[in-house]
């Protein structure tokens, strides 16, 4: 009884299956491969809350077959060869191989996905994976040559209003209620297509009302009940962005608590931990840059590790990535410089590049006085001379601040000594 909606939904048979004409409708592709009864090992590519598990949890169970489910999120290699050993035991003479469904495969690292590999060519599991990301990027090339990839379209807004006057006439809850819908748009709107968002999105409207009142669903009452209590992880909402941001802003901030509090949020929402070691290589520079500039070695080796090794021991390098991060001296002075030089460019365009900093390869170019005047920095004390360098009509422009810490003071005490006018 206390099953979510899209739960209490999910079809059981093709026939109740909504979407995906294209490859389950009668006489479909994947419709004619399901009701042979024999299956490849294939791949649904698709956009989330489009009925990939669905759509492998009926087809085991049109073939009665055995079902296996692991979540790349939080599997490990462990898991996988646990799972392949216990589909190994269900085994039996003229029995269809046990299915292995693999959700968001693409979050697998390679040593997961290469755990796969003999299980699915000595026919001991079938493998279905279930991929948001193009599997031709992020499924190694060995098992992606060994499956078939079909392609999931997002549900259209005929679907969704199927699938909500479904729930609405058969759900063994609903069905006990008197419910009139005025408007759909409000609810197709806030799911995005995604079928999952739609059912709770009904279900919370309709936890609104008591028991007792009949159920008018219209845009406003959508709207206000899920403003007022949807406050889950969306990652493709506008929770994800202001997750993401106040995980930033705690890191810039040197709040190693907060920084944790939100990567974690994240983690259990689901977000793609790739993404999240993504925006730690970028704060490394952006944020820290020069005054601590192994922040980017560690940032980037973090980003590496995790799309080597995966979830979830991943997140154990990227707790401890963004603590560092968050307790690193800060520097924006890099991100500056570079601003400050492309506001530059866009100002005074193509200057001529100095003479003296010309390749000189022929003759002509040398009498033309090509590289004259060069001065080598290593004939010189301390391997530092005072050329100028910069095109002649900016001469003396200073694009570069050294940031106020200790790492980067020892920059500005070198600029002072050798370009005294710049930085006296």
């Amino acid at each position: 009884m206390n099953q979510p909606l899209a739960e209490r939904m999910r079809p059981k048979t093709l026939d109740d299956y909504i979407g995906q004409e294209h490859l389950v409708g009668q006489g479909a592709i994947l419709r004619k491969v399901i009701e042979s009864g024999s299956l490849p090992s294939f791949i649904l590519w698709g956009p989330p809350g489009v009925g990939k598990t669905t759509l492998a949890s009926i087809i085991a169970n049109t073939q009665e077959r055995p079902f296996h489910s692991l979540s790349a999120i939080n599997s490990g290699v462990k898991d996988i060869r646990d799972t392949i050993e216990k589909a190994k035991s269900q085994q039996f003479f003229n029995r269809a191989n046990p299915i292995l469904f693999i959700d968001e495969i693409h979050r697998f690292s390679k040593s997961q996905q290469d755990s796969l590999l003999g299980a699915v060519e000595k026919g001991i599991v079938t493998l279905i994976g279930a991929t948001t990301e193009n599997p031709s990027f992020e499924v190694i090339s060995a098992l992606l040559s060994r499956c078939q990839v079909y392609i999931l379209k997002p549900l259209e807004k005929h679907h969704l209003i199927a699938m909500v006057d479904k729930a609405v006439k058969e759900d063994y809850t609903l069905k006990t209620r008197k419910i009139t819908i005025e408007s759909y748009d409000a609810m197709i709107q806030l799911s995005g297509g995604d079928g999952r968002k739609l059912y709770n999105c009904l279900e919370l409207v309709v936890n609104q009302f008591s028991k007792t009142e009949d159920i008018v669903i219209s845009d406003e009452i959508v709207m206000s009940s899920i403003q007022q209590n949807l406050a889950l992880y969306d990652k493709a909402g506008e929770q994800h962005y202001d997750i993401i941001s106040a995980f930033i802003k705690s890191m810039r901030a040197s709040d190693p608590n907060a920084t944790v509090y939100y990567m974690a949020r994240m983690i259990a929402g689901g977000e793609d931990p790739i993404f999240i070691c993504r925006r730690m290589v970028i704060l490394a520079s952006e944020d820290i840059g020069l005054a601590n500039p192994n922040a980017l070695l560690m940032a980037n080796s973090c980003f590496q590790a995790v799309h080597q090794i995966g979830m979830p021991e991943g997140r154990i390098i990227m707790s401890q990535t963004a603590i560092y991060l968050a307790c690193s001296p800060k520097s924006n002075a890099a991100y500056l410089a570079i601003d400050n030089a492309l506001n530059l460019v866009r100002q005074t365009g193509d200057l001529s590049i100095p003479l003296h900093l010309r390749n000189a390869p022929t003759k002509l170019m040398k009498n033309l006085g090509y590289g004259k005047e060069y001065k080598y920095a290593h004939d010189y004390k301390d391997g530092v001379s005072d050329m100028e360098c910069l095109p002649e009509d900016i001469r003396g422009t200073v694009l570069y601040s050294p940031g106020a810490n200790a790492s980067e003071q020892k920059y500005a005490d070198l600029l002072r000594h050798i370009w005294k006018g710049k930085y006296g």
